[in-house]
Order: structure tokens, then C-alpha cells, then sequence
């Protein structure tokens, strides 16, 4: 892998833990709640454990890319960017919130060119 490679999928990787962060730590505190634009305390409070779920999910992307940085594997990394890519894509489309697909999505599909090119 080139530095270009790295940079790219260590900045996924790095989206991914801080959404970990966010969902698993932060979700019914006011950075969670103003993040992720929930109705209210009480609502995040009972979706909390779903939440972490999610969160556990991103951090297992996280892993998967920081994997791949590290074995030098482009099959894992490809596998890795993709999942990310697709989860960015309904994530945005399930919600109807766009950000999410430039959040996730655009910087997986750089992370996915570099590597095919």
C-alpha cells in the first residue's frame, strides 16, 4: 500500500471509531443527541442499547480497515471499503439524510479508488 492508501483508509477507519465513540459512549448525551438529531433525552435514553449496537458494528469496519492497513491486504481493505460504501448508502437513503452518504460513502469510494488504480 502507498502513504495516498493509508491516508485514505486510516481516515475511514478513524470515522468509523469516532461514530463508535458517538453511538456506544455519547448517545443520550448532548453531543449524541444533537449529533445524530434525536427528539429528545428520553428517546435516547431508550434507544441507547440499539445505539451501541450500531456502534459496536462501526468499530467492527474500524477493525476490519486497520486490519488490512496493517497486513497489507487490498482484498480485506476492498472487502472493508465496500461494506462501508453500501452502509453509507442506505444509511443515507434510509434516513433522508445526505450527509450520511458524504460522510461514509465518498470517502470509502476514495478509499476504493486508490486501490483499484
Amino acid at each position: 500500500m502507498n502513504t495516498i492508501q493509508y491516508i485514505l483508509l486510516g481516515f475511514v477507519a478513524f470515522i468509523h471509531l469516532y461514530i463508535l465513540i458517538l453511538e456506544m459512549l455519547l448517545w443520550s448525551k448532548p453531543k449524541g443527541i444533537k449529533t445524530f438529531g434525536l427528539k429528545s433525552k428520553s428517546f435516547a435514553e431508550e434507544t441507547k442499547v440499539m445505539a451501541a449496537n450500531q456502534g459496536l458494528y462501526n468499530g467492527f469496519l474500524a477493525a476490519g480497515l486497520i486490519w488490512s492497513m496493517i497486513t497489507q491486504k487490498h482484498d480485506f481493505a476492498i472487502f472493508f471499503l465496500i461494506c462501508v460504501f453500501i452502509a453509507g448508502l442506505y444509511g443515507s437513503y434510509s434516513t433522508k439524510k445526505p450527509r450520511i452518504f458524504v460522510i461514509q460513502s465518498i470517502p470509502a469510494l476514495l478509499g476504493l479508488i486508490s486501490l483499484m488504480l
